[in-house]
């Protein structure tokens, strides 16, 4: 699978090879959606609002930071916000369930691990995101509005606001849809849907700029020591990073001045030991995203950069109006 991803960013043989079974894949694409529309396909509307935060593209595009913005936008505008995901990654979530700060990432996956921890409202993860929803509702019934990481695909969820979120370095690389390309829907979807976030990179126009801010390093092994960017220089440093377009992280780094030897993993890997085995590391250096699957065999030489998304408040306004025209906030 990553040897083809490598292809979907550039114009190559092999995506001119895998175009006719794209055309397929988005014919295919494009009657799924038709048929839920028009209520051939089943659809579910859940009781409270619901905002989805999703991408046109494979791989990760920075849909879990901007979730857990938005639910603290919604706290601080009065609501009470619920997160569902399906636990992608986790071998129980079959069943919906309470993913906590506690649950291991192997069980819940590795995004639900993160935002739990975080503890900014509930978390549920499930496969059948009505379903869990429901649930989280039934379990927190002050909950009055859900954000769903990732989803926009999922057709079952009716939902009140859509949010795309690209990856302002790559965009749409070949512009191709699967396999041929990282598409898994068409550019038109993107006319379709509330907001697109840009995160990173040059936003167009009617496009929302998001900014991943860090420079705050946690000890993994002692989360109330911390370091910034300028405590690491002239020491050896190594970095890790298993998301979906790790040089991301990389150039994060480097932008804060540290230089590193990067270690790129792939999205959702399950890290051991003897994968930081670096003997002439001063310090290891990881997102939070690999710190939950870290966790376990920890040592004082492991840091995590916690960074925090940041839009501009008209953002925010555009999704209240979305999802509460007469501005309804809860007490």
């Amino acid at each position: 699978m990553h040897w083809l991803e490598r292809h979907w960013y550039r114009i190559t043989p092999l995506h001119l090879i895998l175009l006719p079974a794209s055309y397929i894949f988005h014919l295919l694409a494009g009657i799924r959606r038709v048929l839920y529309r028009s209520g051939i396909l089943s659809s579910e509307k859940l009781p409270v609002p619901v905002i989805i935060v999703g991408n046109i593209t494979v791989g990760g595009s920075g849909k879990t930071p901007l979730t857990l913005w938005l639910a603290q936008q919604l706290i601080d505008e009065g609501w009470h916000p619920g997160i569902i995901s399906r636990g992608f990654g986790g071998i129980e979530t079959t069943t919906p369930r309470a993913a906590l700060p506690a649950s291991a990432p192997e069980e819940i996956g590795d995004e639900a691990a993160l935002m739990s921890q975080r503890e900014i409202c509930p978390v549920w993860v499930g496969r059948d995101r009505p379903a869990t929803g429901r649930a989280l509702l039934k379990a927190h019934p002050e909950c009055d509005v859900l954000v769903s990481d990732d989803g926009l695909q999922h057709y079952r969820l009716q939902r009140d606001a859509e949010i795309a979120v690209i990856d302002g370095s790559r965009r749409f690389g070949n512009g191709c849809l699967l396999p041929a390309g990282p598409l898994r829907e068409g550019l038109s979807r993107l006319h379709e849907v509330d907001a697109v976030v840009v995160n990173g990179g040059i936003a167009a126009n009617r496009e929302y700029p998001m900014q991943l801010d860090g420079s705050v390093f946690h000890n993994l092994l002692k989360p109330n020591t911390t370091m910034r960017a300028a405590d690491f220089r002239g020491l050896h440093l190594h970095a890790i990073a298993g998301i979906g377009h790790p040089q991301r992280f990389f150039a994060c780094l480097s932008s804060l001045g540290l230089t590193v030897h990067p270690h790129p993993f792939p999205d959702h890997h399950r890290y051991t030991a003897d994968d930081l085995n670096f003997a002439d590391a001063d310090a290891i250096l990881m997102t939070e995203k690999d710190a939950v699957k870290c966790a376990a065999f920890a040592s004082e030489k492991y840091w995590v950069l916690r960074v925090e998304a940041r839009l501009n408040p008209e953002f925010t306004q555009h999704i209240l109006e979305r999802i509460a025209p007469n501005g309804r906030k809860t007490a």
